[in-house]
């Protein structure tokens, strides 16, 4: 949507590029904003393959078919290791990169119960959304999250629901999708990290290499936000990254 210079935006695991809609409306009076949804996810097609490089010539892909030669990239958690990739191997079309809560290092699993508890529902068997919230309350006891993940379900045919999420696939690849950036690399273009004060996915330590990564690397956190930081805190983030993306 919009026009103007190319925006980007990758959205995290589990998401889909819908989730951005309203930031993405409101950036569209600068930008031509494209929200795509990465593989296995969203409307996009499943594939038993999932990595960053994988994602990140995906977005090579996309960039080609829209015929775009360079764009900013606004990304989060995984969509930020995904961009990371990117402009690691494709600096030369990256204008300026925004990475959201996430740093280049490997992760524990901690989505485990989540992909297991997605995984154990058949949700063919319920006909309203709010039996299928219930069903996962135990296993994912965050209101919020259990909100978010339900965004996934999509409607089969006049009866039940199924998941756009790849889960299988997604589950299959999980522990490549924990690994940390490969180093021996950088990209010196702009390049901000923002993270929320109350998220524990980027830490002080992690600044060193990032900076390894990417030596031009501005780091900004923001109050009473924590990994969501777009969805807890959208006034300071949008003006941050308004403000950065000049």
């Amino acid at each position: 949507m919009g026009s103007g210079e190319p925006l980007v935006v990758l959205h995290g695991l589990f998401g889909s590029g819908d989730n951005w809609l309203s930031f993405a409306q409101r950036f569209a009076v600068r930008f031509r904003v494209i929200l795509p949804d990465a593989r296995n996810h969203g409307l996009s097609p499943h594939h038993p393959e999932m990595s960053y490089p994988l994602m990140a010539a995906d977005l090579l892909e996309l960039m080609a078919e829209q015929g775009i030669g360079a764009a900013h990239l606004l990304a989060h958690s995984m969509g930020g290791k995904t961009a990371m990739e990117f402009a690691l191997t494709h600096g030369e079309q990256v204008r300026s990169l925004v990475v959201v809560d996430i740093a280049p290092r490997a992760y524990d699993p901690r989505h485990e119960h989540i992909l297991e508890a997605l995984c154990g529902l058949a949700p063919g068997r319920y006909l309203d959304r709010r039996e299928i919230e219930r069903a996962l309350a135990d296993a994912i006891p965050e209101l919020a999250v259990r909100r978010f993940l339900l965004k996934s379900l999509t409607r089969e045919g006049s009866r039940g629901f199924r998941w756009k999420l790849g889960l299988d696939e997604i589950k299959r690849n999980y522990s490549r999708l924990n690994e940390g950036l490969a180093g021996g690399r950088s990209w010196g273009g702009p390049c901000l990290f923002v993270r929320g004060e109350n998220s524990d996915y980027v830490r002080e330590e992690d600044r060193a290499a990032i900076n390894d990564l990417f030596p031009a690397a501005e780091f900004r956190a923001i109050a009473g936000a924590g990994h969501w930081v777009h969805a807890d805190a959208p006034g300071p983030f949008e003006r941050l990254v308004s403000g950065f993306l000049v």
